[in-house]
């Protein structure tokens, strides 16, 4: 297997421009680096738009994740983080389709977010281990920021 090259257009995507490669728990990273973005396209273009972003990122973030895994040796490295980054994304796309999002709103969104992503309920620990390649490392994140989506837009329906 031969390592990615630094300017390799799927690292950059993978890793979110680098992201990916800060110390420490690089899900969060990822996370957390998702949010201003989160904000801008909803902010300018709309919750429906957020969403639309959020599903070309688990598309392009297969790709990058497939070729970043298949350079490596591990089934999903550290560094990968466009599915936190889309999973993220879907989350607060999906609770802002209910209600416009605030600051709590956002917090709410990412609170939820990673505790679906670190706990993997059902639907989630089935995708990540059972679906192989890039498609798998993205995939079980996509489904956590669905699952959170929807508890976040029921936590604004019920409490406003």
């Amino acid at each position: 297997m031969t390592p990615l090259s630094p300017l390799h257009p799927a690292r950059f995507i993978a890793t979110a421009f680098g992201v990916g490669h800060l110390p420490g728990p690089t899900g969060t990273w990822g996370s957390l680096a998702a949010l201003p973005v989160a904000w801008a396209i909803e902010r300018c273009f709309g919750a429906p738009v957020l969403v639309l972003a959020a599903f070309a990122a688990v598309v392009a973030g297969v790709w990058a994740a497939e070729v970043y895994v298949a350079s490596s040796y591990r089934k999903d490295p550290g560094a990968i983080v466009i599915d936190e980054v889309a999973g993220q994304w879907l989350t607060l796309g999906i609770g802002a389709l209910v209600m416009p999002l605030g600051f709590w709103g956002y917090v709410a969104g990412f609170l939820l977010f990673r505790a679906a992503d670190i706990v993997k309920p059902w639907p989630v620990s089935w995708a990540d281990r059972r679906l192989p390649g890039g498609f798998g490392v993205v995939l079980d994140d996509a489904i956590a920021g669905v699952m959170a989506g929807i508890a976040l837009a029921l936590l604004f329906e019920v409490f406003g």
